[in-house]
């Protein structure tokens, strides 16, 4: 499931990364980021959840960090 892809702020996230999100690539993306949040995937709400904290907490320390991760969609 990819329910927070229909986010604004994850796409601005996204845009702010240079990620651009496809129905031919959303799958692979929502698994990078299930596996790099380590949350179990198809947990849509615990991803965005996790993002969330992950911003809060070091908002541009993360988005690099998560910029390099999903480099591949850029």
């Amino acid at each position: 499931m990819t329910c927070y892809f229909k986010n604004s702020r994850i796409k601005e996230l996204f845009a702010e990364l240079g990620v651009t999100v496809t129905k031919e690539n959303r799958d692979a993306i929502n698994e990078v980021l299930h596996d790099y949040l380590s949350v179990d995937y198809k947990n849509c709400a615990a991803t965005w959840k996790m993002i969330r904290k992950r911003l809060q907490e070091d908002g541009e320390g993360f988005k690099d960090r998560l910029g390099n991760v999903l480099s591949r969609f850029a």
